[in-house]
């Protein structure tokens, strides 16, 4: 960092007091939130707010952090205005807190201006309120501040400071993922891991009638049906159960354990919501104490979940306690299987993989570019490292780091296709099937000639042999062959990276 780039202060140091300050508004209730934002609301049939931001996804390639890119002292300024911005007009401060492992747990403080209100009420549902600490407000470990009318789009992160600046956007999902991105950031700095993932537990009963635990994690971007597979229910029977515990970030430590980060509510995508494929969510959404953001509503408050009229990345913040498949824990005492969500069309439903080939597939972390992204790719195939576009720091460390963990824990990991095989659909009956099985550990694993992975030979409650990919994709060998040669390309660019981690490639 060059001398004309060094800070004069702290970032936050000149932040208003949010209990002192008169322009501050500190913790409002949940109704005093919405009150604010009443002039932007559409209430929905259901009773729930809606609202429609002007940003609709994040602004990726406006976002900048301290650590690896070329931060000057005009990246500096930018938290400074959002400072400015929030001691010179009328803000809203809520603090909540991030996770409740004893050890990976923050205090989080989100300024907002008061007519964006509605940016502090959907977030203020996702994490759960700080203890009570009388006349003041304890210090954050974390500090956004968000500032919609800036005259352009920056997102600005320090994150050894716990400091982001969001100007020029009102998208509630920046809001999020500035705090869920430092999440992962200082896990990693302690010797864990950050994921982009959903977790389940599920309980199954053996044969003495006792009932064992597994645990699950589910790597995916957004809209390739991590959400969907993390609450979904299994189908199984009361002994048994299966409970989400964490929809989109959580932490991978050294012993095994999986941290859980939003403790109170999910953000989730509301397009194609069907009552009968996912009534648990549908339920959830549908509730008064919902959130909507960019969903298609009526002036007569109808709601319509299959309209893209503003967007295919409308979302809903739903509540945890409305959500039938929510389980009260947050954190996972055990990691047992990590699945890699794919919708590569040349990949079979799921194959199983040693620790290097999962590094490789942490690394190539491949799937389809969706409107939570870059809303002008969606559909076009993409890659990004751990499906997590929210890594500070080296990448190749970050897949030397998984490999380390899940040979140490003595993982299981998949890569699970959960869109087509050669033109040919991968229901959700499909993908529930396969991963009730894994669990239960029913399924006969062989070696697949076509690509060389380990796929089932049988699985009970599906024809394995349906989705053969020598048998659905034309020309498979040239296409895998091909799709090696961008793969081992592609873990190339990271220097970092173990060469076995390279030589793994699938």
């Amino acid at each position: 960092m060059s001398d004309s780039a060094q800070r004069v202060r702290t970032p936050t140091d000149a932040l208003p007091d949010p209990v002192e300050a008169d322009n501050v508004v500190y913790n409002p209730s949940l109704e005093r939130l919405r009150t604010f934002s009443e002039g932007l609301e559409t209430t929905t049939e259901y009773g729930s707010p809606s609202y429609v931001s002007d940003h609709r996804s994040r602004n990726a390639d406006r976002t900048t952090n301290e650590v690896d890119d070329d931060f000057d002292a005009e990246d500096y300024a930018r938290v400074e205005d959002a400072v400015d911005y929030a001691t010179e007009h009328e803000m809203v401060c809520v603090d909540r807190r991030m996770g409740r492992h004893p050890d990976h747990s923050y205090r989080c403080r989100l300024y907002v201006p008061r007519p964006a209100a509605r940016i502090a009420l959907a977030w203020a549902k996702l994490f759960e309120p700080v203890a009570d600490d009388g006349d003041g407000a304890a210090d954050p470990d974390f500090v956004t501040v968000q500032v919609p009318e800036w005259d352009e789009v920056a997102i600005r992160i320090l994150p050894d400071d716990g400091v982001t600046a969001v100007l020029g956007s009102d998208y509630t999902g920046e809001a999020k993922k500035s705090f869920l991105r430092l999440f992962m950031y200082y896990a990693k700095q302690e010797g864990g891991l950050g994921l982009h993932a959903g977790s389940k537990r599920v309980r199954l009963q053996d044969e003495a009638g006792d009932l064992d635990e597994i645990g699950q994690l589910f790597l995916g971007l957004s809209a390739t049906g991590k959400s969907t597979l993390t609450a979904h229910g299994l189908w199984l029977d009361d002994p048994e159960e299966a409970t989400m515990l964490q929809d989109d970030v959580c932490a991978l430590l050294p012993d095994g354990t999986v941290a859980g980060s939003e403790g109170n509510g999910l953000y989730v995508k509301t397009i194609g919501l069907d009552e009968e494929e996912q009534p648990a969510m549908y339920d959830a959404v549908t509730d008064e104490s919902a959130v909507l953001e960019n969903v298609a509503v009526d002036d007569d408050g109808t709601v319509d979940f299959d309209s893209d009229e503003h967007t295919s990345n409308g979302r809903a913040v739903i509540l945890r306690d409305e959500l039938s498949s929510a389980g009260e824990d947050v954190d996972l005492d055990e990691v047992d299987q990590i699945f890699f969500i794919t919708r590569n069309p040349v990949m079979p439903p799921v194959a199983k993989l040693s620790a290097e080939e999962a590094a490789a597939a942490f690394m190539l972390g491949e799937s389809i570019q969706t409107s939570a992204g870059d809303p002008s790719k969606a559909g076009e195939s993409i890659r990004v490292v751990g499906t997590n576009p929210f890594i500070v720091g080296s990448k190749g460390e970050e897949g030397n780091r998984f490999r380390d963990l899940i040979d140490d824990l003595g993982v299981d990991c998949f890569v699970l296709n959960t869109g087509n095989l050669g033109g040919r659909d991968i229901g959700v009956e499909d993908s529930v099937t396969i991963l009730r099985e894994i669990a239960r550990d029913n399924v006969e694993w062989a070696e697949d000639d076509a690509t060389g992975l380990t796929v089932p030979g049988a699985l009970p409650g599906m024809d394995a042999d349906a989705f053969a990919v020598a048998d659905h994709v034309d020309d498979h060998e040239r296409k895998l062959a091909d799709l090696r040669a961008e793969r081992r390309t592609h873990l190339d660019t990271f220097e970092d990276l173990a060469e076995e981690i390279r030589d793994a490639v699938y």
